[in-house]
């Protein structure tokens, strides 16, 4: 336990003290709270984004796998020796409550159309569109990846916010209420000493 001082104006700096720490209590718990409701909007929306992300993986990849099924895996390899596209990812910030989360904007590009890496007559039929399939995806998995992430560091910042709670209201403030007990107690009872003491001295001069 803190050593404290039984003072009269250590107990106003206290009473300040606790005002404060109550005060920041409730507006932590509103930020914890607040945060607890945005984090479940974007579970919610993460779980919709992922099922179709995978069912849109899965149908590209079946396809890719049944035109591509008859050539060898080096075959298939030589297919796409050179890229053909790029991807440019950009990054901005937006403030949810206090926490900044990243979000990143992408946009697909070809570089040329007479540089793809294959050519128009040795190309499976049909694979050129299973490629734009993987392609349209590319978008959807980078808007997962920007709800997982902004998931991620919010849940950082409900359990920052949830420990800063949890002391307030289970060390900080009952210690702080602990010591203006002491400090009444002790100032009371010097106060019943001083005047037991003027007593003993009146009685005495009478």
């Amino acid at each position: 336990m803190e050593k404290i001082k039984p003072t009269r104006i250590e107990l106003i700096k206290l009473k300040i003290r606790l005002k404060t720490s109550q005060r920041g209590h409730k507006l932590l718990k509103e930020k914890r709270d607040g945060l607890m409701k945005k984090f479940m909007e974007i579970i919610k929306e993460a779980k919709v984004k992922r099922i179709e992300m995978e069912e849109k993986l899965s149908n590209s990849g079946k396809d890719f796998a049944i035109i591509s099924s008859p050539f060898s895996p080096k075959e298939v390899e030589q297919f796409f020796l050179l890229p053909s596209m790029k991807a440019e990812v950009s990054m901005e910030e937006k403030n949810i409550m206090g926490v900044k989360i990243p979000v990143f904007s992408c946009q697909t590009y070809k570089i040329e159309p007479d540089e793809k890496s294959y050519s128009y007559f040795s190309f499976p039929i049909g694979m050129e569109k299973s490629i734009k399939e993987f392609e349209n995806t590319f978008s959807l998995m980078l808007e997962l990846a920007n709800i997982e992430h902004s998931a991620r560091l919010l849940s950082f910042e409900i359990e920052k916010t949830r420990r800063r709670v949890n002391a307030l209201e289970y060390i900080i403030i009952p210690q702080i209420i602990q010591n203006i007990k002491l400090i009444r107690s002790k100032l009371d009872e010097n106060e019943r000493a001083e005047k037991i003491i003027r007593l003993i001295i009146k009685s005495q001069i009478a």
